[in-house]
């Protein structure tokens, strides 16, 4: 597969991730608090998929791990918001299947895959446990925020979500400096200033309050 179709990938998969923050912060200034619209959730697993491919692809396990860990609690959050149901049942069966298909595919050869993705020559295993590491940092926000929406019986975006989020990204960022990725680089960068204008949205509301 060509570089050209590869980063092509990654690139509407981030296009896909930045579209998803900046309507997020449309509405949240237009509504004049944060909000957690359906738009963010479809958005997010569209882009999820596709980053996840590219990951694949580009043997990139850091991003890999990323995308397996905040796939579903998208899901979870379509769900909550009455959207996953109306999904047609072959396109969830699909967007169910393909994470755990691929894992269980990586599995069954497994000697084959580590010597891909943990000894891979373009990326040392330092730089690998590094981007691993603000991966899981970047994903832990969807954690939080699933046990915030769960204990809330609703879907929102607290104000916790957005400092591991800046957190998570000035990671990533450092991480796909040093990498060259343009892709990363790309949707990092419009992300760490949505979250930096939904804290300053937050501190508004609560001085308000």
């Amino acid at each position: 597969m060509s570089d050209w179709l590869i980063f092509g990938i990654g690139i509407v998969a981030q296009i896909l991730f930045s579209g998803r923050m900046i309507l997020q912060w449309i509405l949240s200034e237009r509504a004049k608090r944060v909000v957690s619209p359906s738009i963010f959730w479809i958005l997010s697993i569209m882009a999820s998929y596709m980053l996840f491919i590219y990951g694949w692809i580009r043997d990139d396990f850091a991003i890999i791990l990323g995308q397996v860990i905040s796939y579903y609690i998208y899901i979870w959050n379509l769900n909550l918001k009455g959207v996953w149901p109306n999904v047609h049942v072959l396109v969830r069966i699909v967007l169910l299947l393909t994470p755990l298909c691929a894992i269980g595919y990586m599995l069954s050869d497994w000697s084959y895959h580590y010597v891909r993705l943990f000894e891979n020559g373009d990326i040392p295993l330092w730089l690998v446990v590094y981007g691993s590491a603000g991966q899981i940092i970047f994903t832990l926000r969807f954690v939080y925020q699933w046990y915030y929406s769960s204990k809330r019986g609703e879907s929102v975006l607290p104000r916790g979500f957005w400092l591991i989020s800046l957190t998570g990204s000035l990671v990533i960022i450092s991480y796909a400096i040093y990498r060259k990725d343009p892709v990363l680089i790309l949707g990092q960068s419009t992300g760490a200033f949505v979250y930096l204008r939904n804290l300053f949205i937050l501190k508004k509301e609560v001085s308000k309050g």
